[in-house]
């Protein structure tokens, strides 16, 4: 009897404590509902929660691969992403110069460059890559 006692005033104890401490984590997740526009939470693995990611960070990630592969040199990699960058930093340019927003010509104009620029890459680490036999 004396040991039903103990165990359920431990039980009602440890409720005490553990109940504040389960209310003050769950408060944050409701202080943020999900998103009305039906792109809450979800998507691939590597976003965890960033929709859209580093898409630098990403392609000298997959240079960096390329390079481990054989697929390109080092000098190459290093020629793409500062390549890269400069591009990226022109886009930014040309959308502070304009007031924070491209016209349909500068979009177009961009776009075209940026893909220019993807192929480049592509036809390199094609070019290098190791033949299957």
């Amino acid at each position: 009897m004396k040991l039903m006692t103990a165990l359920r005033s431990v039980a009602v104890a440890s409720l005490f404590i553990a109940a504040p401490v389960l209310a003050q984590t769950a408060a944050p997740e409701s202080a943020n509902p999900p998103a009305a526009d039906g792109k809450g939470r979800g998507g691939h693995h590597w976003h965890k929660g960033k929709r859209h990611g580093n898409k630098m960070a990403r392609m000298e990630h997959r240079m960096d691969k390329a390079v481990a592969e054989g697929r390109l040199s080092q000098a190459q990699a290093d020629q793409f992403k500062a390549e890269g960058r400069q591009l990226r930093e022109e886009m930014k340019a040309q959308r502070e110069a304009s007031g924070g927003t491209l016209s349909d010509a500068q979009k177009d104009e961009m776009r075209s460059k940026m893909r220019a620029f993807r192929e480049k890459v592509k036809s390199a680490m094609q070019a290098n890559a190791p033949q299957k036999t």
